[in-house]
Order: structure tokens, then sequence, then C-alpha cells
């Protein structure tokens, strides 16, 4: 979507002219350079989250101007897309050439996109933000292709397959990165959190009976911390998912 003081959904930091011209007066700044400044932008979204991040803030950060760091970027906007693309390609990419099953390709490729969420909470939002074109990226989306190809499905199929699996992983990975960057703000444990959170629902009266219903469903869960659970209900998820691909597949052989 198109934020204020874009040109439409074309505007893109990589659609345009990655030449930076000295129209600003003087040269270029002696030490800097994109890879470092999109670095450090990345740092201080991890440390600080996405509100707090100024272009003053991070000028501060690597000890130059503000004036300095335009001299490579027009915008934040710009900026932004550059720590978004960054933080894409920290995801490992399967070997289109191994021999190896799709489902584990899958399972490997979506595990990683979920904790690169919750390992950069920020990213959630900046990738419904920007058109996502960069080259990390892009190199993600041609992965995810990959492996949908091979699982067997009709080629009107692959996009609706895509959909149900990596939206699901980008919805589970927003809500964790959320949670614990939330529980983090407050001083305490993802797991004092929970417990804490817990116990008050449990003693407000409109919503006491909610838990009461739902707590043999959560005992039949397992696990003993937070972490535990969160893993088992992701990896129950993704196995339904798998399945209702197989079971596409062979729908369609019928």
């Amino acid at each position: 979507m198109a934020k204020a003081g874009q040109e439409g959904p074309r505007s893109s930091v990589w659609l345009q002219d990655r030449t930076r011209r000295s129209r600003r007066g003087g040269g270029q700044p002696s030490g800097l350079d994109r890879e470092r400044i999109t670095e450090a932008t990345v740092r201080l979204l991890d440390a600080e989250g996405l509100a707090k991040f100024s272009m003053r803030r991070l000028a501060a950060e690597l000890s130059v101007t503000a004036m300095s760091v335009y001299w490579y970027v027009d915008t934040k906007d710009e900026l932004l897309e550059l720590a978004l693309d960054a933080a894409f390609g920290e995801l490992r990419r399967p070997d289109p050439e191994a021999d190896e099953d799709w489902r584990e390709q899958l399972r490997a490729l979506a595990r990683d996109y979920r904790a690169l969420l919750v390992r950069h909470p920020w990213m959630s939002q900046l990738a419904g933000t920007y058109l996502n074109i960069g080259p990390n990226s892009l190199s993600f989306s041609r992965s995810v292709q990959r492996i949908m190809r091979r699982t067997g499905l009709p080629a009107h199929g692959v996009t609706g397959a895509i959909s149900a699996v990596f939206q699901f992983v980008y919805g589970y990975g927003t809500i964790e990165g959320h949670f614990i960057a939330r529980a983090a703000a407050t001083g305490l444990s993802p797991d004092e959190y929970f417990q804490h959170s817990m116990s008050a629902v449990a003693e407000a009266p409109d919503t006491a009976g909610v838990i009461r219903e739902s707590q043999d469903i959560m005992a039949a869960r397992g696990g003993d911390t937070l972490t535990e659970m969160l893993e088992r209900d992701f990896d129950f998820a993704l196995e339904l998912l798998i399945a209702g691909i197989e079971a596409m597949v062979e729908r369609g052989r019928g």
C-alpha cells in the first residue's frame, strides 16, 4: 500500500536509479555505504521498534549527520525497504537441485520464515507495506514457488497453496513476535507474561468461563513452557497444511 509521500504502488527503492548525485552539496560521506546504513537500521529496529525509528536516531547511531544518510537514500521509506530486504536475506534457501522431499523443504522454509518474523517483529508491518521486490525477497518467493511446483498440485492451485502455508506462517510469526516484544517491554519473560495474563483472564468474571472450557484442550496440547506449546501448535498446524496439499494432489489424480 502507498504511504504518505510515496508516488503510488510503483514507488520502490528497487525501481529507482541507485546513483546518488551530489545535488545536496559536498562529496560522498567518508566511511558510509548503503550496506552499513542498512545494517544499522536493522539493529535499531530490533532494539527499539518501528515506532521509535527515525533518520535522526539512525544518524546518531552512525555518528554522522542526518544529511550524510540522505546522500544514500532519499526517504525513510527507502531505508525501511532496504532493511526489510536485508532481513529476508537471513533466510536459508533450499537447494533446488537437491534430492530432497518437497515436504522437508517446505517445513524448513516455513520454520525459518516464522523464526525470522519472531526475531524481527517490525518485519510484519513492513512486509505488508512495500512491494517486496528486493533481491532477497524475490529469492524467497522463487524458492517457495519451486517447492510448491514439486508437490504435484495443478498449476492453478499453486498460488492458493502458497497462500495457505505462508499466510499462516506470516500470521503465526507476527502474533508470536509481537507477544514476545510485549512481554519484553514489561520486563517479564514470555512464560511469566503468559502466566500472568492467563491468571488475570481466569479471574475476570466475563472471561473465566472461556478459560475453563478450554483447559482440557490446552492440557492436551502439552508442553512445559510457552516455547514448547508454540512449537507444538505450529508444527501440528503445518502438518495439517501439508496433509491438505497431499489430499488435493490425490484428488486431482482420482
